[in-house]
């Protein structure tokens, strides 16, 4: 049976001051109708009905009012995606032991939704095909520094069309290389989905990430012999000991028989300011408005507000932000810095605007 994992356990650094450790980016409406959470959840119904959302403890409670049929399981604390996908993978067993996992972060945007739908079911197809772990690799439009990549290998037409080896992982690139991976047509975004059975996701943590297999060990023991309540308990107990380690790096990048489907399908991970004016309509001389604005000779612009107005005057390429209680304001082509306002208000110990 095929579940539809999301980790919604991101901090959405990038999009202070809008996104809070108390709602964080996946729970907000970046320029649409609905959350990134509700989206994600919605665009894969069709592929698999039986969602699975894991999330820090904090926000169970939001994650199940976003998506009431999901099913939510919680972290006592953050441990990165190799644990929450490990975490996911014990429950699914636990339901079905020949479950196929498709993980999801719950904080991208897809603009061609029907092209997804084509990739993620061939993705899907080819884990249940084969023992395979399979991936979707997004086909860059440009020469991005701020992705991973992964290298194609041989054709897998057995595991169904398009499908592709994985050679290997590469690591966020310089712009030179970057470009080369643009151009060349054997690299492809990782936008960090994974479709895989849950049992060979757990053995393959057991042997790349022993530490973090024994923990899992422990809460499916405890979810066998007590059911949910145990699970959660031992959780609490197992979670402070393991090793926050992304499954790219604990285990993505080691196993075997890794696999890909190309796909472009206007994907984008949201991951900054400068993303979120490139997703908004621009109106008059190219600005972004998320709430009210008032624009006078001013171009190239971005506005977002959860209240009020924003006026701009006489400037231009700026991302202007006003969320609760704080204001930001920053050149878009710097708006990957703003996760250095995030550092240095919790290094001056200003948590009530974190």
């Amino acid at each position: 049976m095929r579940r539809a994992v999301i980790l919604a356990g991101g901090s959405g650094t990038r999009l202070w001051p809008a996104s809070r450790q108390a709602r964080p980016k996946q729970l907000l409406a970046l320029g649409g109708g609905e959350t990134l959470l509700a989206a994600t959840a919605r665009r894969l119904r069709a592929a698999a009905p039986d969602v699975m959302i894991v999330t820090a403890a904090e926000h169970a409670g939001a994650c199940a009012a976003e998506v009431p049929a999901a099913t939510v399981v919680a972290e006592p604390l953050p441990r990165n995606t190799a644990a929450a996908l490990g975490l996911a993978a014990v429950h699914a067993a636990h339901r079905d032991a020949d479950a196929v996992l498709g993980a999801f972060p719950a904080d991208h945007h897809v603009a061609d939704e029907v092209g997804f739908g084509v990739a993620i079911e061939r993705a899907w197809g080819a884990a249940e095909r084969g023992d395979v772990i399979a991936t979707i690799g997004v086909v860059p439009t440009r020469a991005e520094t701020g992705f991973g990549y992964l290298e194609l290998g041989g054709d897998r037409a057995e595991l169904g069309d398009g499908v592709r080896t994985v050679a290997r992982f590469v690591e966020k690139p310089e712009p030179a290389t970057a470009a080369g991976f643009a151009a060349g047509g054997r690299h492809l975004w990782n936008a960090g989905m994974f479709f895989v059975r849950a049992r060979r996701l757990l053995a393959e943590i057991e042997r790349w990430m022993p530490a973090t297999g024994d923990g899992l060990r422990e809460i499916a023991d405890a979810l066998r012999g007590g059911g949910d309540e145990a699970a959660a308990r031992a959780t609490a107990a197992v979670y402070p000991r393991l090793p926050s380690v992304s499954i790219d790096h604990g285990v993505m990048e080691h196993a075997a028989d890794v696999v890909a489907v190309p796909g472009a399908f206007g994907w984008s991970d949201v991951g900054s300011w400068q993303a979120v004016a490139a997703l908004v309509p621009a109106g008059e001389r190219g600005h972004a408005a998320v709430g009210d604005a008032v624009v006078v000779d001013a171009a190239g612009n971005l506005t977002y507000t959860d209240d009020g107005v924003i006026a701009l005057v006489g400037v231009s390429n700026l991302a202007v932000v006003r969320a609760g209680d704080a204001v930001l304001v920053v050149p878009l082509d710097r708006a990957q810095d703003v996760k250095a306002v995030v550092a240095a208000l919790a290094a001056g110990g200003r948590q009530r605007y974190l």
